[in-house]
């Protein structure tokens, strides 16, 4: 089975969010993908299908510990890859939950149509916010269809420099996926900051996130008064994306990707 490393978010190797990406001429058990998700021990993996009809595919994210419904990193490195590998203009991916991702490239990059989320007012334990060192925020939601909470700060300076306890993270909530901190941009580059936590579900952190912004393009558009807007995740890995609210469903995420490493995985069935 074809297999690729893919740094998402980012025009440079080594930067973004790596994803595993597995072209898969059949359906895998779900444990056999959990299995290779965990050998590849990257936030997320991708089992991309071809489908009957044409630039159609079935597309499943598993991290090391769950199957994701949903992941924007591994859906633009499952596009990267299509795209240099086959003569294809656009792509539509059809998810676990039925959700059909419409992938096109645009002026040497890739867009990406996603569904947008609704958020709703939320309270976070005081363990949380001390695991995460914020002493004071500016708001607290949830939103119910990723099972993730949204923290925002008013410092990005302050979001960058988090150093969550993650074991202590990890006790201080039993029933989410992640926690979701964000703040305001402070300068003209960029229009908000985020950071995601993800021990429950995932790897202690995940790089740049893709699916977060089903919820955060809306919050951050109404806030702002915008459509058009740059994110930047201010991980260790950094990375970046452009977003546009096109309706009251669906909005689009414009960035690139580079692909780090080809090979191929021997699997016996």
């Amino acid at each position: 089975m074809k297999t690729y490393i893919v740094d998402s978010f980012t025009t440079e190797a080594f930067k973004g969010n790596p994803a595993g990406v597995c072209l898969t001429e059949q359906d895998l058990p779900e444990k056999t993908m959990l299995s290779i998700a965990k050998e590849l021990n990257l936030s997320e993996t991708a089992f991309v299908k071809k489908l009957e009809k044409a630039n159609h595919y079935s597309i499943r994210y598993f991290s090391p510990v769950m199957e994701i419904p949903l992941c924007g990193h591994a859906t633009l490195a499952s596009a990267k890859i299509l795209f240099e590998k086959e003569p294809l203009e656009d792509i539509h991916f059809l998810t676990i939950e039925n959700i059909d991702l419409y992938i096109q490239k645009s002026d040497g990059e890739i867009k990406m149509e996603f569904p947008i989320y609704d958020l709703e007012s939320a309270t976070i334990p005081p363990a949380t916010l001390h695991a995460l060192g914020i002493q004071k925020i500016e708001n607290c939601v949830y939103n119910k269809e990723t099972n993730i909470i949204v923290v925002e700060i008013k410092s990005t300076e302050k979001l960058k420099n988090l150093t969550p306890d993650f074991e202590a993270l990890k006790k201080s909530h039993d029933s989410i996926n992640g926690v979701l901190v964000t703040a305001k941009s402070e300068n003209d580059e960029f229009d908000f900051h985020s950071r995601y936590f993800w021990p429950w579900s995932g790897t202690n952190e995940d790089p740049v996130t893709g699916g977060t912004h089903t919820f955060l393009t809306k919050y951050w558009g109404n806030k702002l008064n915008k459509t058009k807007m740059k994110s930047f995740q201010s991980s260790a890995r950094t990375g970046s994306m452009e977003l546009e609210l096109i309706n009251e469903k669906t909005f689009t995420i414009k960035s690139n990707a580079v692909i780090v490493f080809e090979g191929t995985l021997n699997l016996q069935l």
